[in-house]
């Protein structure tokens, strides 16, 4: 339940008039493993969390969301991190969504209490994906042999220069499937009976902000600034915290930066929105 404006404005700044404090936390880019170049992970993300929540005694939390996805175990710790603090704190998040809030960029967004996107914002994605390539006929033309031994008979399962195997693919799924079940437990939690009942949202579809509105994937047409104005009043105070990068990944010098780049830009070309 998100208490009203008025109740969150810390008693301090009605006394002094000041506006209230709303902290901002930009979750902007592809989600992925702890030192993996610029993804988004709960390692790097943990002390930024964790300032939004406590410094200065925040009216509300917003999650300014602009993410194709990623890893689901990184999805699933930011997700679990934010929920944590906004319970002890009895703070408020609205999720904010830029471009883009599908796959775990959409885990993220279902942590807010509120889900609030643009008009051509794309939402949903529920699904998980494993995808590789089959390069076998390629090495046989050139007469290139491949060797491979192992110890224990699975250890090169979807071994990408030999032909697929069935069993390979059944041990997959029986992977992913889990993973899938995790991804919809978090979003009908979160989402509860918003979510349209006769609608199977769960297939890795995505749709845009006002289609996302009425599937009950999102609540609202909405953007930062002017919507917790209009919640919280005109005088609202924004403080935004980010991930610190370092300079040369500023200055996009280290190593695999380039390659991380164009990934991330893949990732969001799916949603057409790419640069």
């Amino acid at each position: 339940m998100i208490k009203s404006a008025a109740m969150r404005i810390p008693f301090l700044d009605r006394l002094t008039n000041k506006g209230p404090r709303v902290s901002v936390i930009r979750l902007h880019g592809a989600i992925g493993m702890a030192g993996r170049g610029g993804a988004l992970s709960d390692t790097a993300l943990a002390p930024v969390i964790e300032r939004a929540f406590r410094k200065g005694k925040p009216a509300a939390v917003a999650l300014s969301i602009n993410s194709p996805g990623g890893s689901p175990v990184q999805s699933s710790l930011i997700a679990a991190r934010i929920r944590r603090l906004a319970d002890e704190t009895g703070t408020p998040v609205h999720a904010f969504v830029e471009d883009v809030a599908a796959s775990g960029g959409y885990w993220l967004a279902c942590a807010g209490d509120r889900i609030w996107a643009d008009e051509s914002s794309i939402l949903g994605s529920i699904g998980v994906i494993s995808a590789g390539f089959g390069f076998q006929d390629l090495i046989a033309r050139w007469g290139i042999e491949r060797r491979v031994h192992t110890a224990g008979r699975s250890k090169s399962t979807l071994d990408p220069f030999r032909p697929e195997r069935p069993e390979d693919v059944e041990r997959l799924h029986n992977v992913l499937e889990p993973i899938h079940q995790a991804f919809k437990d978090h979003v009908t939690a979160r989402r509860g009976d918003r979510l349209a009942a006769d609608r199977d949202l769960f297939t890795g579809e995505f749709w845009a902000g006002r289609q996302s509105v009425a599937l009950g994937l999102a609540d609202g047409i909405g953007h930062l600034v002017p919507q917790m104005k209009a919640l919280y009043g005109d005088k609202t105070r924004f403080v935004v915290h980010s991930p610190r990068q370092s300079l040369f990944r500023r200055l996009g010098l280290s190593a695999g930066t380039v390659l991380d780049a164009a990934q991330e830009r893949a990732a969001f070309a799916r949603f057409g929105a790419g640069g």
